[in-house]
């Protein structure tokens, strides 16, 4: 089968869209089927050879509390046609499809069978400054070009069956449980007998770490062995941040900034406790799942992307957003409390084997033969 992978967002850039459609593209290569990544990129995208075409120059959005990182050029026109006339894929898969303006154009010039994965649960900056053209039909036309539609959870379903009611079928991002596997060893420097608190993401508002270094501050005075480690990119929030930590003197805080993809697996596996402060604008929970792949307890948000992963008191603990205090409680709670920590260390393991990249992928490849032999039959 030829399958081309379409994303509205830069390939260099590291994200949740990038990482969802690398995986898809290693395990349906592996599996014998000819794919090709499409995307926009800053930088030279290796590893790939000619399995990856870029298109358009990706420019900085701010999107829900985070930068969206997207081509806005409307002369993408002929080398879409000319990438799609040599390849003639069966299957195009466009995650993000109405985001502009490379996903509409590969769905205006197709002849192909479209597919579309939905991830957001709150609005793309393209659906609010183009509310007039939803209005008058012009998303709407290119929605019905989709042969079939995949919400990548319950939330992103909800979001965006508001906007566009059609049936969806839910296939959830995956992970590499192998790779974020307790048998990967820790950092020994951060094994000194101190409890560890991971926190993994961006360090940008919605992740909401400030309400974490906040609910720190408080446990540590009665919790004085235990350390914060933070791990993930950011410029201006992070000086902020680690400004705020040193004025106040709180000690055993960590920043790490951007880690590589071996890396992070060792953090989790040095983490006791992993922490996802997020105040919303989340469809789902990658790095709560790494972490409970890796065979650790979460405390994270009880916003509805991460409620739709974790079972609150079984394979997790939910607390309200932007909450400090009860933030600090729960994670009070666990470091005192060693068995806790293990059995939601446990279920959470038993929980994450169910979102393999391996089973998720076969997922995906066979909703892709289901809705080719449906358009076929309509023929």
């Amino acid at each position: 089968m030829k399958i081309a992978l379409v994303s509205p967002y830069d390939f260099s850039y590291p994200g949740g869209v990038v990482h969802h459609i690398t995986s898809l593209e290693y395990y349906f290569t592996r599996m014998g089927h000819a794919v090709k990544i499409i995307a926009p990129a800053s930088s030279p995208v290796t590893g790939y050879g000619d399995r990856f075409i870029a298109i358009g120059k990706p420019r900085p959005i701010p999107a829900s509390g985070s930068i969206a990182r997207i081509t806005i050029s409307f002369a993408l026109t002929d080398k879409v046609r000319e990438v799609l006339e040599k390849e003639k894929f069966d299957i195009i898969h466009l995650h993000e499809p109405l985001v502009p303006t490379l996903c509409t154009t590969v769905l205006r010039l197709s002849r192909s069978v479209n597919i579309g994965t939905f991830h957001a649960t709150e609005s793309q900056p393209s659906y609010r400054w183009t509310k007039p053209l939803m209005v008058n039909g012009y998303y709407k036309k290119w929605f019905e070009r989709l042969h079939g539609r995949i919400a990548v959870s319950p939330p992103a379903l909800n979001f965006i069956n508001k906007h566009f009611p059609s049936t969806y079928s839910i296939i959830p991002n995956g992970i590499d449980v192998e790779h974020f596997s307790p048998r990967v060893p820790p950092f020994e420097e951060y094994r000194d007998g101190k409890i560890n608190l991971l926190f993994v993401g961006r360090i940008e508002k919605r992740k909401g770490l400030e309400y974490l270094l906040k609910a720190y501050k408080l446990i540590k005075p009665d919790c004085p062995e235990c350390r914060l480690i933070v791990v993930g990119p950011g410029t201006r929030l992070r000086n902020k941040y680690e400004k705020d930590v040193i004025e106040s003197g709180l000690p055993d805080v960590v920043f790490t900034g951007s880690v590589s993809y071996d890396a992070l697996a060792r953090y989790y596996s040095t983490a006791d406790i992993f922490c996802a402060p997020a105040t919303g604008h989340e469809s789902f929970g990658i790095v709560l799942l790494e972490a409970m792949a890796a065979g650790k307890p979460v405390v994270a948000s009880s916003i509805s992307g991460y409620a739709s992963v974790i079972s609150h008191g079984i394979d997790g603990i939910l607390v309200p957003p932007k909450q400090e205090v009860s933030l600090a409680r729960a994670l009070a709670d666990l470091m005192r409390d060693s068995a806790l920590r293990q059995q939601l260390g446990e279920k959470g393991r038993v929980r994450s084997a169910d979102f393999s990249w391996e089973q998720v992928s076969n997922r995906v490849m066979e909703y892709y033969t289901r809705v080719l032999l449906s358009s076929t039959a309509q023929v």
